[in-house]
């Protein structure tokens, strides 16, 4: 019912910076807590930050916090992760998502993001 479609990745040398989006489709958006995710090869998928519908609150991964900032503009129906001083160990596949029923119900493709040492 909700389709997410994120953009904004590629290669970054390492300290560089990136900002990713998330546009949605379907359901009311803003109603809707969001989160970004990543995902490294041969490893399992990682929270990084939330969002609350409202905007008010956030929660962030402890080896991003001070790095990343998550916002959404409910308005355009799309949510952003702005990455800074980007490292090589952040090189992964990006996720947003979506909560409904208390689960992340709804995924979008994923965009790739390599930094280069």
């Amino acid at each position: 019912q909700v389709q997410l479609v994120e953009s904004g990745g590629g290669l970054v040398q390492a300290g560089g910076s990136l900002r990713l989006s998330c546009a949605a489709s379907g359901r009311t958006f803003s109603r809707y807590g969001m989160g970004w995710f990543r995902q490294a090869p041969g490893k399992e998928r990682k929270l990084l930050a939330t969002i609350s519908w409202s905007g008010g609150s956030t929660y962030y991964l402890d080896s991003v916090k001070g790095r990343f900032t998550i916002s959404r503009d409910s308005g355009k129906n799309t949510v952003y992760l702005q990455m800074n001083s980007l490292k090589p160990e952040d090189t992964a596949v990006y996720y947003c998502a979506a909560v409904e029923g208390g689960t992340y119900k709804y995924w979008g493709q994923g965009t790739q993001v390599t930094v280069s040492s």
